[in-house]
């Protein structure tokens, strides 16, 4: 906790594979977050919060219909695009200031602890851009380690990212299959 709340990034994991996480307030966390991953800022980064309130808390605007649609799916492994229309946390929005990447993961000890008392982080798989997703904490590599101010081994994960969903439009948009069949994310919604 001290680490993230020093604007370190930290290696956590979470219930689909291991994040590379940051202070989602801390504009340099975040620029931090992509040298370290090498990563073009202008790629979108979700905010990873312990619950949908402290979502919500953290992007007000996201009170009424979309808060439903979060509840319908979080906590679980889904990345729900959604609208962003005060810009904040520009740092995370990438090529769209008008949205922002959200998640609530199903998390347990150490990583479920961390997040509890931070609320919040900003989060990017641990692994250089476009390499393999780290199932287990030996696939993060070393210079990612190395950059980190704190590391979290929560044992092998199930290594499949998060199914992103878009729901800015007037349909949700499937962004990217992943540990949940979108169909049976768009069932729930």
């Amino acid at each position: 906790m001290a680490a993230i709340e020093a604007g370190r990034p930290v290696v956590l994991p979470t219930d689909t594979v291991y994040g590379l996480c940051a202070d989602p307030s801390q504009e340099a966390a975040a620029l931090e977050v992509y040298r370290l991953k090498g990563r073009d800022a202008g790629q979108p980064t979700a905010l990873l919060a312990s619950d949908v309130a402290a979502l919500v808390e953290r992007v007000p605007e996201l009170r009424g219909p979309v808060e439903s649609q979060l509840r319908a799916l979080l906590p679980g492994p889904f990345t729900l695009v959604v609208p962003n229309p005060a810009g904040r946390y520009p740092w995370l929005a990438g090529d769209r200031p008008d949205t922002i990447g959200v998640r609530v993961p199903e998390l347990e000890g150490t990583a479920a602890e961390v997040l509890a008392r931070v609320e919040a982080v900003l989060a990017t798989s641990a692994n250089r851009h476009g390499g393999p997703d780290p199932r287990r904490l030996e696939d993060v590599p070393e210079e990612i380690c190395a950059g980190c101010g704190a590391i979290v081994d929560g044992g092998e994960l199930p290594g499949t990212p998060s199914t992103v969903l878009d729901l800015t439009g007037p349909e949700p948009r499937v962004l990217r299959e992943g540990a949940v069949p979108a169909a049976e994310a768009l069932a729930r919604l």
